[in-house]
């Protein structure tokens, strides 16, 4: 469960990978701080995908934890998501923003160079992310999220996410950037896994390591 009062530092974005239950990832939440959860579609459907959020959004939303749809506005609208992740070009992200604005947050991905996010960023999403599902397939993130989230962590304010490894270590190396936030999947999800556990050591780590933001 979340605190009344989050952490002034980098905090967890959970990313649902393929395969896993409703009841996997909903232990998570009981491991202290998340902030968000993006639901990808993972192959799945539309029913399928629908029915999936369906039995996530409440038990999430009642633990202080906003979810976020991957791609369909149409699900995220019928399951009363949170927000929208579009990966899209300026101008589809544009159409998203000034359709959904009013109800919904709209972050953006899909930049792998500065000047590729500073042109997503002109559209003023509600956050930036770097990295791609399901490639956090190595121990460390890769380095140029790192880099870029770096870069813009000290440039813009809209906020961003850095995409962490498959070891829980390196949300140390994500919160060392400045990025607000750290994006967990494998580290969290893997077979084998206490979802519970690896968020609240995940927390741990945090704590201890993450810079502070200024108020």
């Amino acid at each position: 469960m979340n605190e009344a009062t989050p952490p002034n530092r980098c905090r967890i974005v959970l990313i649902a990978p393929p395969l896993v239950t409703p009841e996997h990832i909903c232990t998570a939440f009981d491991g202290g701080d998340v902030a968000s959860l993006i639901l990808p579609e993972n192959g799945m459907d539309d029913a399928a995908f629908q029915a999936f959020a369906e039995k996530i959004v409440p038990i999430a939303q009642a633990a202080g934890v906003a979810v976020i749809i991957a791609g369909d506005s149409r699900i995220a609208g019928r399951v009363h998501a949170d927000g929208i992740h579009v990966e899209a070009n300026r101008q589809e992200l544009a159409e998203t923003i000034e359709r959904l604005a009013d109800r919904m947050m709209v972050g953006a991905s899909g930049a792998k160079t500065r000047d590729e996010a500073l042109e997503l960023g002109e559209e003023r999403p509600d956050y930036m992310f770097f990295g791609r599902f399901g490639y956090d397939n190595k121990p460390e993130p890769h380095h140029r999220n790192l880099a870029l989230g770096e870069w813009w962590a000290q440039m813009i304010q809209i906020p961003c996410i850095v995409m962490a490894g498959s070891e829980l270590a390196s949300v140390q190396t994500v919160a060392a950037t400045g990025a607000e936030f750290v994006a967990l999947s494998s580290a969290v999800f893997a077979d084998g896994l206490d979802p519970r556990a690896a968020v609240a050591a995940a927390n741990a780590l945090l704590d201890q390591t993450a810079p502070r933001f200024e108020d």
